[in-house]
């Protein structure tokens, strides 16, 4: 319980001092009046915006607070602050919070432009990365035994074998090594720890938990061909999706993705595994290859973004995260090293068509009031140049659109007997258009009538009133132009 604040202790100006500011389990409960105290009192803080009902954010909180523990137990001037961005919507909407959690590094009291935490959600990652962020890009590994430690204590580590550390192949080390968050860079030039590892000459060598165990760099030694190496080298060759992993898949620099859905149970899960890692060596750092176990309840949703049903898996799906979300089918659903490399082959040189889901069109589609809108017959009705046309796109499971679904009725009723007006609604979970990219969910939008195919996002009051308004005037009132922009929806599903 926090004290009243009139009897908290002031500063000698009368200001009251940083008592005021909570703690919950050596985390710091920020408000949008303690903030900027906050930052002036811990000059490198790491601040978590969550809400109180989200799962990831409650799954995270044991991680964040042990992390927060760790810190403050070695006497770290590091801090961690949690923030209720349901509460505090102000300082949310300063920082640009979207999503759930987004947490965000301030360094040096600085309040301007923080750092987005992009690295693992356990605790020894939080601390490691905020570490990376605040002290030296390179320790000096001295002897033996300190490599051995870093290379035991790290899941990826990368060392520097250098005998002259003002040389111009050090020196782009250090610099690789200032632009990388997640991965500690270590130097030596003991002899010791050269002949411990089988090293005759200066090089860079990544060691790692998994695949062939360490990477020896080979080429000129420069900033951007070692950060490179480095990006094709810190990930397994096949990634398994887990809430672990999904901040290395969506935060790391790779933006092409192919997923293999298939459940780990499977008799042949081995096999395909092997056909999928082999495929895999061809396109490191350019494609990151990711399983997903089809039969893990958390991961529907992401099957569902794909418009698969487990009962369909195996199944292969390529998606870039640019600028606009795309995704891609392979003609064939097996699953065989030579074909997975063909596959990624044709979209490495743009011969690949996009994919679009769409259901069927439902005979009675506009039976009802409310007309029910597909992938097949969105054009059509959408953009024809008689028709005013309304659409909700919606997502089963979303709680805002079961909100509006009986508002949204009433409005199909009210205008299903106008020559020039229609009221629609398309499931975007499982229809895609390349009109419209929707990554939130009610979006609304208006297709008013003519030629020119406007869209124009509705912004307004969800109610009867506020609709009627809009479409009376023609769509000016609680509207603005749209701006088809990305759709985010694959990574904000995790």
């Amino acid at each position: 319980h926090t004290l009243p604040s009139e009897i908290l202790p002031h500063n000698a100006d009368g200001s009251k001092s940083s008592a005021e500011i909570a703690e919950e389990e050596d985390v710091l409960v920020l408000k949008k009046s303690n903030f900027d105290e906050a930052l002036q009192a811990h000059p490198n803080i790491l601040v978590e915006f969550y809400a109180p009902w989200c799962g990831h954010c409650k799954a995270l909180a044991p991680e964040y607070a042990k992390a927060a523990g760790m810190l403050k137990a070695e006497g770290s001037e590091i801090r961690l602050g949690k923030v209720d961005a349901t509460e505090e919507t102000e300082l949310a909407q300063e920082y640009g919070v979207r999503g759930y959690p987004t947490i965000k590094f301030f360094k040096g009291g600085e309040k301007e432009s923080p750092k987005e935490y992009s690295a693992g959600r356990q605790a020894d990652d939080i601390v490691s990365w905020l570490k990376k962020r605040t002290g030296l890009a390179v320790t000096i590994l001295a002897e033996v035994t300190e490599a051995e430690s870093l290379i035991a204590d790290n899941e990826v580590a990368v060392i520097g074998f250098f005998k002259d550390a003002e040389s111009a192949g050090a020196k782009a080390f250090e610099k690789a090594a200032e632009a990388t968050d997640d991965i500690p860079f270590a130097m030596t030039s003991d002899d010791g720890v050269y002949s411990k590892f089988e090293v005759s000459k200066d090089s860079v060598v990544l060691f790692k938990k998994f695949d062939e165990g360490r990477n020896t760099f080979d080429g000129e030694l420069t900033k951007e061909k070692l950060l490179a190496f480095v990006k094709a080298n810190q990930l397994p060759l096949v990634i398994e999706f887990t809430e672990q992993t999904a901040p290395k898949i969506f935060g790391g620099d790779i933006k092409s993705h192919i997923l293999m859905f298939l459940p780990k149970a499977a008799s042949d899960f081995q096999d395909k595994m092997d056909q999928f890692k082999k495929a895999a060596e061809g396109f490191k750092g350019r494609i990151l290859f990711i399983f997903i176990d089809s039969d893990v309840d958390d991961n529907q949703r992401i099957l569902e973004f794909f418009g698969l049903k487990k009962e369909e898996c195996p199944a292969v799906r390529l998606i870039t995260l640019e600028d606009e979300m795309t995704k891609y089918k392979p003609e064939s659903d097996s699953i065989t090293a030579e074909g997975i490399t063909e596959f990624c082959t044709m979209f490495t040189e743009g011969k690949l068509k996009p994919h679009l889901m769409s259901q069927d069109i439902p005979e009675d589609w506009d039976k009802s009031p409310v007309k029910v809108l597909v992938g097949k017959n969105f054009e059509e009705v959408a953009f024809d140049p008689a028709k005013n046309v309304f659409v909700e796109f919606y997502a089963p499971w979303c709680g805002h659109c079961k909100q509006l679904a009986p508002i949204w009725e009433k409005l199909g009723e009210k205008y299903k007997d106008s020559a020039d007006t229609i009221v629609a609604k398309m499931d975007s979970t499982a229809n895609e258009i390349e009109a419209v990219k929707v990554h939130s969910f009610p979006t609304l939008k208006f297709f008013p009538a003519g030629d020119e195919r406007k869209v124009i996002d509705y912004n307004g009051e969800r109610t009867l009133e506020g609709f009627t308004k809009f479409l009376e005037s023609g769509g000016k009132e609680g509207g603005e132009m749209s701006l088809l922009n990305k759709s985010d929806h694959y990574s904000s599903t995790i």
